[in-house]
């Protein structure tokens, strides 16, 4: 995962065989939703970075609108969006399913997950402003996680999948890995402790997870990306170029 993003005229990789190949950004949390995925399934892979400002010209074969993440398979086939290929990655590899196996609670984590995008998009708007109030986002924030909250102590388990992060507390992890960084660029009283006490607990939780530890990045270089990326110039290599 920590190779070099490649960018216009780079060249393409060569097949990998007997593996999957993901196609990723380093930064993209929609990318590191199949990672999780991956990663909690135990399914080998390799990963290619890219550069979202400058893609490779032959990327565009890989993913037609340019997008990752994308999967390649072993036959060559590929798929993008992270969504439909995580669904892909839990019917094709069935030793740990991640996804509830009774039908009407596998739909209500799908509805979870799609009320999830709410917070999602506040979330973009607050962390891409500079020098204006959010009022409606952070509303709109504030509501989500709340209906998270509940929904945690509804179900009087310590993840959403149960007793193991399932599918739903992995597609929701990136986001909440980031939401930190909303204490500097939003609303420093947004992620009040007594408010989100169970949510609080299951980040600690999925933070301690092996499948988790992974992929994840502590709140500092996730600043030091956004501060790059709100100047314009994303530095996607940041871990590779640091002399730390």
């Amino acid at each position: 995962m920590n190779s070099p993003h490649l960018h216009k005229g780079s060249r393409q990789p060569a097949a990998s065989r007997g593996k999957l190949r993901l196609y990723s950004n380093r930064f993209c949390p929609y990318s590191q939703r199949v990672i999780l995925v991956l990663d909690a399934k135990k399914i080998a892979y390799d990963v290619v970075n890219i550069n979202l400002y400058s893609k490779p010209e032959w990327y565009y074969d890989k993913s037609p609108f340019g997008k990752v993440p994308a999967l390649e398979l072993e036959n060559g086939d590929v798929l993008y969006e992270s969504l439909i290929i995580v669904d892909y990655l839990d019917e094709k590899y069935r030793a740990h399913h991640l996804h509830s196996q009774d039908p009407l609670q596998k739909a209500k984590d799908r509805l979870l997950i799609e009320q999830f995008n709410r917070v999602v998009n506040a979330m973009y708007k607050i962390l891409s402003s500079i020098g204006r109030v959010n009022l409606d986002e952070d509303e709109a924030v504030a509501n989500g996680l709340a209906s998270f909250e509940r929904e945690l102590a509804n179900r009087g388990t310590h993840f959403y999948g149960g007793n193991k992060p399932g599918m739903l507390d992995l597609m929701i992890w990136p986001w909440c890995e980031r939401s930190e960084i909303l204490k500097l660029f939003g609303n420093a009283n947004l992620l009040k402790k007594d408010k989100y006490k169970r949510l609080l607990e299951w980040s600690r939780r999925m933070a301690e997870e092996p499948s988790v530890k992974r992929s994840m990045m502590d709140s500092d270089t996730h600043i030091k990306y956004l501060q790059s990326y709100r100047a314009g110039r994303p530095d996607y290599d940041m871990i590779l170029n640091s002399t730390d």
